[in-house]
């Protein structure tokens, strides 16, 4: 879990997940560890039918986290602010209806890597999914269009458990 808060505490800062070499070429950026210079990889998806959300307000707001698991458990790092982790199971209705999201093909089009995606807004609510599909991030500001597929797995998660849509 610190591996996928620092992974996408870069991403919530506006900071890209890839390096481009070529135009198209993903690589997974490295981050220096301290002590010797070793190099961490980042992941930049989760297993088919787990998904994270990460969110934060403006920039320097704490970081909530979000982890479902393919049966629907779940586990949300301070989503209240309070430091607080909470754990529960979505309904057997929701976990189906999520997985039918995550296994949507036109999910790996809202990708931050297909859409070219970067923050505008400031001190506006960024959520990030972490897909098997890969990163898909949006931002509560303003004119910014939703991503459908991504969207829908937003509202889920955020009806269905303490995380918020909304700053």
């Amino acid at each position: 879990m610190p591996l996928l808060a620092v992974a996408l505490g870069g991403a919530l800062t506006g900071c890209s997940l890839f390096d481009r070499d070529e135009p198209g070429t993903p690589q997974a950026q490295s981050s220096a560890s301290a002590g010797g210079g070793a190099r961490l990889e980042i992941p930049t998806t989760v297993a088919a039918g787990q998904v994270s959300l990460i969110q934060r307000l403006g920039d320097d707001g704490p970081l909530r986290t979000l982890s479902v698991e393919r049966n629907g458990a779940w586990q949300c790092v301070d989503c209240a602010g309070d430091g607080v982790t909470s754990r529960g199971t979505l309904a057997p209705e929701l976990t189906e209806r999520l997985q039918v999201l995550l296994a949507t093909p036109a999910l790996a089009d809202e990708t931050d890597q297909a859409r070219r995606y970067r923050t505008t807004c400031i001190d506006a609510l960024t959520s990030s999914l972490l897909t098997s599909t890969g990163l898909i991030t949006s931002q509560d500001c303003p004119g910014e269009e939703r991503t459908p597929v991504a969207g829908e797995i937003l509202l889920l998660l955020t009806q269905a458990t303490p995380a918020e849509i909304k700053g």
